[in-house]
């Protein structure tokens, strides 16, 4: 079996940590975690919208779709709601004095975006094995060595330092949070990022 290392491309950007630790600390001062009721281990904060539509980022909107196979017939099914994510171009007006805003504007001058949310996940959880309708751009801000992703059958821990990733979250993926703290990663939806 040849293990890809392609699926996690970093990336030629570098934010400041420190700055995106304390952009995190004064974000949780606005605004609390969303997610759907029924999930407890996983949350996000959307740092964009639809233009003018709060109710964009409700909910399931914060989650959206994806595929997965729950169960031992290995038969996909599809989760959640369609997200329109080329409609998510609003930085939230409330967020707009934080690093996360600077963030934003350097990514949205060399991607096409969608949604962009601050993602949480709890320790020792972990997300179902499934695929998203696009790439993912990842920019760890807390993590621990217990932190890691897999794509396929390639395990990787992305490190809180800085750096941007995009992952191949198109391919059958998940994420788990092995540590005793909370995992916490900008992520963005990547519209014009193609892998070979």
């Amino acid at each position: 079996m040849t293990l890809n290392y392609n699926d996690f491309q970093k990336q030629d950007i570098k934010f400041d940590i420190t700055e995106l630790q304390k952009a995190y600390s004064e974000i949780l001062k606005i605004k609390k975690f969303d997610g759907p009721e029924e999930i407890s281990n996983f949350g996000a904060i959307s740092l964009t919208q639809i233009p003018g539509d709060p109710d964009s980022i409700k909910g399931h909107k914060a989650r959206g779709v994806f595929w997965t196979k729950p169960d031992a017939t290995g038969k996909e099914v599809v989760r959640d709601v369609t997200i329109d994510e080329s409609a998510y171009s609003e930085f939230i007006d409330e967020f707009k004095d934080t690093y996360f805003k600077e963030v934003f504007d350097v990514l949205s001058s060399k991607y096409k975006l969608g949604r962009i949310r601050v993602l949480l996940k709890k320790p020792r959880s972990t997300l179902s094995w499934h695929r998203d309708p696009e790439p993912r751009l990842h920019i760890p801000i807390i993590t621990n060595p217990g932190s890691i992703m897999v794509i396929d059958n390639v395990a990787k821990h992305l490190p809180a330092d800085g750096s941007v990733w995009i992952t191949n979250n198109t391919k059958y993926h998940n994420a788990f949070n092995g540590g005793e703290e909370d995992r916490i990663h900008l992520v963005a939806c990547v519209l014009d990022h193609k892998f070979n």
